[in-house]
């Protein structure tokens, strides 16, 4: 991996250097942006943080196409970065990329599930601190459900992943995200301001999660994003109906 982020120092070095020879100006580095894309890197993943800086290249593209007639060099240098640093991209292995799918597996479990218990939960009982304890047992009683079934199903597949890692990997995705759902109930007084709070954040998890796939798998954000708010929130709408028909019917007053 060092030798892969070398090269491509090499090559951005490089082309700095035809840029400058053609303006005849040099420009420095920016090292609030050094420091930002370092500390992305080592948080989100090396992937994560090229492909993230190479999202912020596109006016530099256009300003290459629009400057090819007086400078040829320009568009081979806009193509041969794009290329090189493609084929670059694809010898980085990543584990934390390589167990993507067991991670959406467990946050897309939990967003789904915890959404509409605590929906149903929130009109059922309308008791904060009761909706908050039922949906963290519930939670994390599904995790360690949701672990070995990832455990199981990769130990039975005959992909190249870890069965314990994808056990991990979807179990503290799915952990995360309960806790960020469930935590509004423990802080809030009002069940239906618990509830705001908690779709919410739900809304996040999947912005989040769905912006750092699309980069990282260079995808497009939009109709995933869009596909996981309509079915979280449409499962949240439903279960919280549920909640009125049960305790309507039942007469449950707590």
């Amino acid at each position: 991996m060092r030798t892969v982020l070398a090269r491509i120092a090499e090559d951005e070095l490089r082309h700095s250097q035809v840029i400058s020879g053609i303006t005849g100006q040099e420009v420095t580095a920016s090292w609030l942006k050094v420091w930002f894309y370092t500390l992305v890197a080592r948080v989100l993943g090396i992937t994560f943080g090229v492909r993230l800086m190479e999202r912020g290249e596109d006016r530099a593209h256009e300003l290459y196409s629009q400057l090819a007639d007086e400078t040829p060099e320009m568009t081979s240098l806009a193509r041969e970065e794009y290329e090189h640093e493609e084929s670059l991209i694809r010898l980085i292995d990543e584990e934390r990329l390589r167990y993507v799918g067991a991670m959406v597996l467990g946050l897309n479990d939990a967003l789904m599930e915890l959404t509409g218990v605590l929906s149903g939960l929130t009109l059922a009982l309308q008791n904060t601190r009761l909706v908050g304890i039922t949906g963290l047992i519930t939670g994390l009683a599904a995790s360690l459900s949701m672990s070995a079934s990832q455990y199981l199903s990769t130990k039975a597949d005959t992909q190249d992943q870890n069965p314990v890692r994808a056990a991990f990997y979807t179990g503290m995705a799915y952990v995360v995200t309960v806790v960020l759902l469930v935590t509004p109930y423990f802080v809030a007084s009002n069940a239906f301001l618990a509830l705001g709070w908690t779709l919410a954040n739900a809304l996040l998890i999947i912005m989040g999660f769905t912006f750092y796939t699309s980069v990282a798998r260079n995808t497009q954000f939009l109709p995933r994003f869009v596909e996981m708010v309509l079915v979280s929130m449409g499962v949240a709408a439903l279960s919280f109906a549920i909640g009125y028909l049960v305790r309507h019917y039942f007469g449950i007053d707590v």
